[in-house]
């Protein structure tokens, strides 16, 4: 009777180790747990298309000072005129449009400091 390579009992387990609220665990992980995208948290100051559409007018030059609720730009989404305001008080850091531009959702338009 010859071996099989792919026989399960010959199969060297080998275990990663993942912290949760600092306690270790030992465990295996899947190729697609090995190459999805990490999670990354959401910087306030990096305002994004909230639907996809076109900027139309952009209000505030880079460097500019800002305060909260002043408007920034608008985006035409839907046959709707959506003005962005500033979420903060802030200094405008980078401008990523410029009107005519078409966005799809989640791009950075805007970056506030």
């Amino acid at each position: 009777m010859t071996e099989d390579p792919n026989d399960e009992q010959h199969k060297v387990v080998r275990y990663k180790t993942l912290t949760i609220d600092n306690v270790k665990y030992k465990t295996h992980f899947t190729k697609k747990f090995g190459h999805r995208v990490l999670y990354e948290a959401k910087d306030p100051g990096k305002l994004t298309a909230f639907i996809p559409g076109t900027i139309i007018e952009v209000f505030v030059k880079e460097g500019k000072k800002v305060k909260q609720g002043e408007k920034l730009l608008i985006l035409d989404a839907m046959k709707m005129m959506n003005e962005v305001m500033s979420p903060f008080d802030g200094q405008v850091k980078a401008i990523h449009v410029k009107p005519g531009d078409r966005v799809s959702k989640n791009h950075v338009m805007i970056e506030l400091v």
